[in-house]
């Protein structure tokens, strides 16, 4: 690209000056909660190799002849369930989060660091934002994908994202890129937090359900260490908490298709757990920083009446960790580190 980091800035390069940017992205969300915009944000979700392991060929032909044919549809009715005033939910909160962590930075590290955020897929892209740290001078990058437990479909594509735009400038700047933080003392404690306040308000439950985004199997078999990120937080959360193993439950959601993906499946063990006489159960989902589709529809909604239809009687959602102050900080924290501030 032509435009340079400098042009404007010789002063600032002359003394030294530096300018920090921090990117936090998330997975992304079509611009509107309509068929049309479904198409152009599942086309762009589904293209990306890391997404899904099939050859090209045979999947392209599945994506644009079956696929991209009927669930943009069926997906918009969805996310006009949990549309908001203000927008899609997952946007809304994260703009929220970029908005404490950017005050506290500042704070901390002083006027020359920026902070914005980005979506894997849909706007605000990836590509746009870096282009906008490189416009006000940044010398100096931290990537922060907001997926606690790395894993290949999200992390990962994000990392290819980020790449592939700044393999185009001229000028490179130094590059910090946060793979994931899953057991991160901060995030850990944030979310034991957000699990005793729910306790101290509601009661404990029979059982608390930790329910991740769902993989395909094959991708753990050939490699993909999200499944043991996914157990490792776990492990953390239930220490923090003082449970006991018959406290709670690892289960993964959201799987489509006929391959088999990570077990337990949310579903299937929800329906268990009432046929076993657990009418009581609190569930959250670990994986998400933000609440979304996944979380605000499939947890609150699709699984609750799994659960209350197999005989349950008592079924919460405790929300994702959002914009509280706990875990804006635990992100600042993680910010800083990569610093070595």
């Amino acid at each position: 690209m032509k435009l340079s980091r400098f042009v404007g800035r010789e002063q600032d390069v002359l003394q030294g000056n530096k300018k920090i940017g921090v990117l936090l992205t998330n997975l992304g969300t079509p611009a509107a909660p309509t068929s049309q915009a479904l198409k152009v944000y599942l086309k762009q979700f589904l293209s990306d190799p890391r997404v899904v392991e099939i050859p090209r060929l045979i999947w392209f032909i599945i994506l644009y002849g079956v696929i991209l044919q009927v669930r943009p549809k069926k997906s918009a009715a969805l996310y006009q369930s949990i549309w908001t005033e203000q927008g899609s939910p997952l946007l809304v909160i994260s703009q929220q989060i970029r908005d404490k962590v950017a005050a506290q930075l500042k704070k901390d590290l002083g006027d020359d660091v920026v902070v914005d955020i980005a979506m894997r897929y849909g706007e605000p892209a990836i590509d746009k934002q870096l282009t906008r740290f490189q416009e006000q001078g940044v010398d100096e990058v931290v990537v922060l994908p907001l997926y606690p437990q790395f894993a290949g479909p999200t992390t990962a594509s994000t990392f290819d994202a980020v790449v592939n735009e700044i393999k185009r400038w001229r000028w490179t700047p130094s590059l910090h890129f946060v793979s994931g933080y899953h057991e991160n003392d901060d995030y850990i404690e944030a979310l034991a937090n957000s699990i005793r306040e729910d306790f101290e308000q509601n009661g404990k439950p029979q059982k608390l359900v930790l329910s991740y985004h769902g993989m395909p199997k094959l991708f753990l078999d050939n490699g993909d260490p999200y499944y043991y990120f996914c157990q490792r937080t776990t492990a953390l959360v239930a220490e923090k908490l003082g449970f006991a193993d018959e406290d709670y439950v690892m289960t993964f959601q959201s799987r489509f298709g006929k391959a088999e993906w990570l077990k337990p499946y949310t579903d299937e063990t929800l329906e268990q757990l009432a046929n076993d006489g657990i009418k009581d159960i609190a569930i959250v989902s670990p994986a998400f920083s933000a609440d979304c589709l996944e979380t605000l529809e499939e947890l609150v909604e699709e699984n609750r009446e799994i659960f209350m239809e197999a005989g349950g009687e008592n079924y919460r959602y405790i929300p994702a960790l959002n914009d509280r102050d706990d875990h804006c900080q635990a992100i600042v924290s993680i910010v800083k580190k990569q610093l070595g501030k």
